[in-house]
């Protein structure tokens, strides 16, 4: 049995301090107080018939409500989180203004069991971060791609 896929696009920019990266703090409940960990590349699930690059491209419109900016697109490869799923990212070297974002929402039943459903944006904030910064509030697996994008701009 194949696992959940996700693709998803990884902003970078350079500063005088170094070399930032855009991430999303997952929303919902479950991630609402923490910050190691709840943090990701701006990334969805796509079906087996759709071209990864073209699912990392929808979700980023999806998840910040902006359009994919163009340029030349770094792949970083895939890894594979604990969770089992498997996640393809693309960088590409852009400026944005996490003030100008308008997350995507989804639904759930919140309280557990209580038959009621409330709405929760997909990213409740998106920020940048120098690589080591990232490094340490990103999802785990993902860290692999900080060190790949490091690696390429060094």
């Amino acid at each position: 049995m194949t696992g959940k896929r996700s693709a998803g696009l990884l902003l970078y920019r350079h500063t005088d301090d170094g070399l930032e990266v855009l991430l999303g703090h997952m929303g919902g409940p479950f991630f609402a107080k923490r910050d190691a960990g709840a943090w990701t590349v701006p990334k969805g699930e796509y079906e087996p018939d759709e071209p990864a690059w073209e699912a990392a491209r929808r979700e980023f419109r999806e998840e910040l409500g902006l359009e994919p900016p163009d340029g030349e697109a770094v792949a970083l490869g895939e890894v594979r989180q604990t969770n089992g799923k498997t996640v393809t990212a693309w960088a590409i070297e852009a400026d944005l203004d996490p003030a100008a974002v308008t997350p995507g929402t989804f639904v759930m039943e919140w309280p557990p069991k209580s038959g009621r459903t409330q709405e929760f944006p997909e990213l409740d904030r998106v920020a940048w971060f120098g690589l080591d910064r990232g490094r340490e509030v990103i999802v785990k697996a993902q860290s692999a791609f900080l060190d790949r994008l490091a690696e390429h701009s060094a």
